[in-house]
């Protein structure tokens, strides 16, 4: 699936900014995985999301952003969506779950049975959708999932490319967490970082941000340094596609509104890439996002999640008409 590197992260003409467009377009869009990076301000009463430091880049108090995307959630009743909170200030789980609690996201957040899960126990979209359990929270340091088990330990569950990279070459290797056996990360979700950056300094601080000269290339289809090269390697890797395409600024990248970053998810995924990108209107009332049969086409080889996805689509139709 496609991920919206720093979400929250939108202002134009700002150097530390990673998107284009609001959270709300990025889930109408098809971005399903979310991440943000969450500080601790001076005086604040509540975490904000910021990069890097809050002077360099304030995105404004996490409960506004993840109110947003309940809301979308709420309004979206077929749709999954993972959202990986990062841990800025290190601070324990304890700081910041009253003010996501306040959000009402947890309303949907999905607790697994078992710590850690790996690729034959998490359950398939269909049953997420089922049991309305249609958000998954990680936390990349500091989890207890023994005081909060709904939020995961993001690298006990899902690793990571090189974060932060420069190489256009994108390796897939893995960074993150440190040591792990090339057997057991087959086994694992991962997450590929292909967001080239560029070195500038910002108030004085040396930061990483958006190499934006080459978004074309980097989230194209095909080309050296492309989404679509470097997924196709990881594949060739591990024997399956990378789990989330971590990109920054989704909607620019080949052709004009050709929405390249989603024909590199829709070819991972084994399913027909319909064109089409990105920061449309909508058109009617309805909520936006992929229909019931999309669970189908995106899942038909798994015989039980074709089972499931019928008994979601069936309890879908009862409730429409």
């Amino acid at each position: 699936m496609v991920g919206c590197h720093n979400s929250p992260f939108v202002r134009p003409g700002n150097l530390a900014s990673n998107q284009a467009l609001d959270v709300t377009q990025q889930l109408n869009d098809g971005v399903r995985f979310l991440q943000g990076q969450m500080h601790w301000n001076a005086n604040d009463s509540v975490p904000h999301f910021c990069h890097t430091t809050c002077d360099i880049f304030d995105g404004g108090p996490i409960t506004d952003w993840l109110t947003d995307v309940k809301n979308w959630v709420s309004a979206n009743r077929f749709d999954v969506v993972t959202v990986l909170l990062e841990n800025g200030n290190y601070s324990t789980p304890d700081m910041y779950v009253d003010h996501i609690n306040s959000t009402g996201i947890l309303d949907y957040v999905y607790t697994p049975p078992y710590q850690p899960m790996n690729l034959t126990t998490w359950p398939t979209l269909a049953e997420m959708i089922i049991f309305n359990t249609r958000v998954v929270l990680l936390l990349d340091y500091m989890a207890n999932q023994t005081a909060y088990p709904w939020w995961i330990d993001q690298f006990s569950n899902m690793w990571e490319t090189p974060f932060d990279p420069v190489d256009q070459n994108f390796p897939c290797t893995v960074q993150r967490p440190d040591n792990l056996p090339i057997e057991q990360a087959k086994n694992m979700m991962y997450l590929t970082n292909h967001n080239l950056n560029a070195e500038v300094s910002i108030l004085g601080t040396s930061i990483l941000v958006p190499d934006v000269s080459q978004l074309n290339l980097t989230n194209n289809y095909t080309g050296f340094g492309s989404l679509g090269l470097a997924a196709n390697n990881c594949r060739s890797t591990y024997d399956r596609p990378p789990t989330v395409l971590n990109v920054d600024y989704y909607n620019f990248g080949g052709a004009e509104d050709s929405g390249a970053v989603f024909q590199v998810a829709a070819a991972m995924n084994n399913v027909t890439y319909r064109g089409g990108c990105c920061g449309k209107a909508s058109t009617s009332d309805s909520p936006q996002g992929p229909g019931p049969m999309f669970w189908y086409e995106a899942r038909k080889n798994d015989r039980r999640s074709v089972a499931v996805f019928m008994l979601a689509w069936l309890t879908w139709m009862l409730l429409v008409w």
